[in-house]
This record gives structure tokens, C-alpha cells and sequence, in this order.
């Protein structure tokens, strides 16, 4: 059942990623985080009171708080800069390296979690590499932007990619003991907190009021797509591997590449396609 789950992780993930690049299109990437969160919010609790989980919170240990707590740190601060990374660089150039994060995870969950690679998984590990590596290209910058200007955007993808994969462990462990839904609502609550507290710290809560009606629209859908995708990816990541849980969600790239194409008409040269086949190819050996 967990691969269910998996894979609806992916496909709702990969509706994210397009809803909210269209959405931050005219807003703060930050603002709409927070945003964005507030919807996650709801819909993580709405669920958590639909299977009636939300007795057992007085059972909670300190240890599994603490995990959940730390995993909410963890995915608001990849969140903030993966929309940072999607307002300035394309779709395309972001979601291959936001998704690498599956070496680290797996590196992470030997280290920690005793999950131990197979060969299949070393040669997909190396084939994801390298089609990441493809599949980064220049962005055409405005005249008298600097390199750094230019660069921006991959330095947020890479950090991004960085806590994902914290992320992932961390919760692996925060909801070992508790009830999927229940874990998801409780991260969210950390995440929102970090979100507005960095709108509020940098003083753009008053931008709101200049949303228009299509980027709020983009924005609550990009939240429900995110609030369906966290409560599949946590059920499933509750009863299988992190090591086979955390590939499949990654195909969610397959999905972003082909509405990117539809919605965004970005289109892949064909160094970024071979390199996009690498990455199919080396998550399902990861598999193995």
C-alpha cells in the first residue's frame, strides 16, 4: 500500500511545482510560502479529525515531538528556498537539482537509519548525478546582472535540495510512533511559524493587499496540491523504506517537466532531455 501512496506523493508534488511557479509569478516567493502554508495547515488538521487521530496527541513522546519539530524546521526552510530558486530561475533548471536531494537522503539513511544501498541503488545514484548535472543550464540573464545575480537561483535550488533531504529523515523518525496525519498537521504548525515569522521579520505582510485574484487562486491550489502530496509522502514513508519512498516521490520531476511544457512552454534542449532520461533511469534502479 505504501507505494500507493509513493507514487500520489509524486504526482501532487509535481502539480506543486507548477501551480506556485505561476503563482509567486507576480508575489514574494516568502509571502506566498506563508501563504501557501496556511491552506497546508488546514487540510493536514481537516485530515487529522477525519480519522479521529487527534486523541492520541496527549500520548506523544518528547523524542517524536522533537523530530517532528526539528522536520517542520527543516521543510520551511527548504520551502522558502525552492520558491526563491522557482522565482528566479525556470522550472526546469530548478526541479532536477531540488530533487537530487534523493543521493543525500539515501546517504543519510544509511548513515542514520541502517537502510543499506544495493548495487542497483549505487549505479542509479551515479546515473542521478550525472543527469542532474545535464540538466543544469545557464538562464538567460537581463544585460548588467552580475554572476551572482545569475547564480542565484542555483544556490537556493542546492540549499533547498540540502534540507529536503533532512527533512526526510528527520520526519522517517518523528512519525515512527505516532499516526501519519497526525505528524504531517503537527510539522505544518512549525513550518507556518517560520514562514510569517520571516514575512513579518522582513516586513511584507503588508503585500497582500497587492496579490491579484489569478495569483491567489495558484497559491491556494498550489497549497492543496502540497497538503495531498505531504499526507500520501508521510503515510508512505511511515510503512516503507526512506530509501524506496523518497525515489518515487522524486519522479514527481517527470510530472513538473511535462506541465512545465503545457503550462509554461519551457522547453528542454536536448542535453537537459538525455539528462532527464538519466534521472528517470537512475531513480528507477534505486528502486531496486
Amino acid at each position: 500500500m505504501w507505494l500507493l501512496y509513493a507514487f500520489g506523493s509524486a504526482l501532487f508534488a509535481g502539480m506543486t511545482s507548477i501551480l506556485a511557479k505561476i503563482g509567486i509569478k507576480n508575489t514574494d516567493s516568502n509571502l506566498a510560502t506563508a501563504l501557501r502554508t496556511i491552506i497546508v495547515l488546514l487540510f493536514s488538521w481537516l485530515m487529522v479529525f477525519v480519522v479521529g487521530s487527534q486523541h492520541t496527541i496527549t500520548s506523544i513522546s518528547g523524542r517524536t515531538l522533537l523530530f517532528l519539530i526539528l522536520s517542520g524546521a527543516a521543510t520551511g526552510a527548504s520551502w522558502l528556498c525552492y520558491f526563491r530558486a522557482l522565482q528566479l530561475g525556470t522550472v526546469n533548471q530548478v526541479t532536477p537539482i531540488d530533487k537530487s536531494s534523493t543521493i543525500l537522503t539515501i546517504l543519510l539513511a544509511f548513515m542514520f537509519l541502517g537502510e543499506v544501498p544495493t548495487a542497483f541503488m549505487g549505479i542509479g545514484i551515479v546515473l542521478l548525478a550525472l543527469g542532474t548535472y545535464l540538466m543544469i543550464e545557464k538562464k538567460q540573464a537581463s544585460a548588467g546582472s552580475g554572476t551572482a545575480t545569475r547564480r542565484a537561483w542555483l544556490i537556493y535550488a542546492l540549499l533547498s535540495a540540502i534540507f529536503a533531504a533532512l527533512t526526510s529523515i528527520l520526519g522517517k523518525v518523528g512519525i515512527q510512533d505516532i499516526e501519519s496525519n497526525l505528524g504531517t498537521a503537527i510539522r505544518t504548525v512549525v513550518v507556518l511559524i517560520i514562514a510569517w515569522g520571516i514575512v513579518f521579520f522582513q516586513k511584507k505582510q503588508a503585500l497582500m493587499k497587492q496579490i491579484d485574484r489569478k495569483s491567489w487562486l495558484f497559491i491556494g491550489l498550489s497549497g492543496l496540491a502540497t497538503g495531498l502530496s505531504w499526507l500520501c509522502y508521510y503515510r508512505a514513508l511511515q510503512e516503507g523504506k526512506a530509501s524506496l519512498v523518497v525515489p518515487i516521490d522524486k519522479l514527481s520531476i517527470v510530472v513538473t517537466i511535462i506541465f512545465s511544457y503545457i503550462f509554461l512552454k519551457e522547453r528542454l534542449s536536448l542535453r537537459s532531455f538525455i539528462g532527464l532520461l538519466l534521472v528517470i533511469g537512475g531513480t528507477l534502479l534505486l528502486l531496486f
